[in-house]
């Protein structure tokens, strides 16, 4: 019988939050530059790190008051003019997140952003290879370096490190504070909830999922997504929750599960989606802070809390992987670095 722990994938999962207290140290120690120094603030990674991208765009926009975007590295470096504009003076920072360090696009975009003299540039990765070569600041996290395809130990890593970059560039050294305690409640929830990741994740009488995040929890909403259809070769969609009503809750049968990441701030509207959705059939699994499926019980302030969203659906799509018979580390056409000829 095979043990789960001979699956890179589930050691990565659970080992994370050992990586979200690295990417916390290094933030901490990094020199940044100050919000008020810059126009605009543009993320931009690939995949993965682009969802994280959006994520961190509506989180710095959200605590400093300041423009920032997400965009694609591959329209950064195809469409400049549509994703920086004609502004060549040195008025923007870009903030260019790659788990290798060696993401095709985003090295050539980063590349020629700075041969065009655009800005500054902060590099987030796990690996200090030819991104960095091109950044003013790196924050560099070795311990969510992973061995399978799929992200989880890195983007979590990552977004922990892109959230701390976000509040120290905001000033708000309250929050930073408060993110110490993020690996300990992440430890906690991988404890706890496992066992309802599984029982969700392997009842193959699910054949759709449908993952809803509104505001900063978008991103994420997009990320696990990925990670439920990359990993189980399932039919997953991410939606923000009120969106979720114009339309795509038309596919919303006793067959589909409905993930709603539930915030403070506006729990009463999108609790009150997922109670439709369940009145149409579906299954709901619900994460937040409190009185959800998921409860995180962190006292963290909600803004810096994002992380606490991913292990146990991660976790979701590694047992659902197990129970369809695929490798959840080596999910179907994908390899681990993307080498594109530009």
């Amino acid at each position: 019988m095979t043990s789960l722990q001979e699956y890179a994938t589930y050691r990565e999962i659970k080992s994370q939050p050992e990586a979200w207290a690295q990417a916390l140290d290094v933030v901490n120690a990094s020199s940044l530059p100050k919000a008020g120094d810059y126009t605009q603030v543009i993320f931009s990674g690939c995949g993965s790190t682009y969802y994280l991208s959006l994520a961190a765009a509506a989180l710095y926009q959200e605590l400093t008051g300041r423009a920032a975007r997400a965009v694609p590295g591959g329209e950064l470096l195809l469409n400049p003019l549509a994703s920086v504009g004609r502004n060549s003076i040195s008025s923007n920072l870009l903030v260019a997140i790659s788990r290798s360090g060696t993401t095709t696009e985003t090295v050539k975009a980063v590349e020629k952003f700075k041969a065009e003299k655009r800005g500054e540039v902060v590099v987030i990765s796990n690996y200090d290879e030819a991104l960095s070569t091109y950044a003013d600041v790196n924050i560099i996290i070795p311990k969510g370096q992973e061995e399978s395809v799929a992200q989880t130990r890195s983007f979590a890593s990552m977004y922990v490190a892109a959230t701390a970059f976000c509040a120290k560039m905001a000033g708000r050294n309250d929050l930073l504070s408060a993110m110490s305690g993020l690996p300990k409640v992440g430890d906690v929830l991988i404890g706890k909830y496992e066992s309802y990741a599984k029982k969700i994740g392997e009842n193959l009488s699910f054949d759709r999922f449908y993952f809803l995040g509104s505001g900063i929890r978008y991103g994420l909403a997009c990320e696990v997504n990925l990670k439920m259809k990359e990993m189980t070769l399932t039919h997953s969609e991410p939606f923000h929750f009120l969106e979720f009503r114009h339309g795509p809750m038309s596919m919303v049968t006793d067959k589909a599960v409905v993930v709603g990441m539930l915030s403070d701030s506006n729990r009463a509207h999108e609790a009150k989606v997922l109670s439709e959705m369940k009145q149409l059939g579906g299954t709901v699994a619900s994460l937040g802070e409190s009185e959800a499926d998921v409860v995180f019980e962190s006292g963290i302030p909600e803004s810096v809390r994002g992380v606490l969203y991913l292990p146990v659906l991660q976790l979701m799509a590694f047992h659902r992987s197990m129970a369809k018979g695929l490798n959840p580390d080596r999910p179907a056409n994908l390899t681990a670095v993307v080498k594109l000829d530009f």
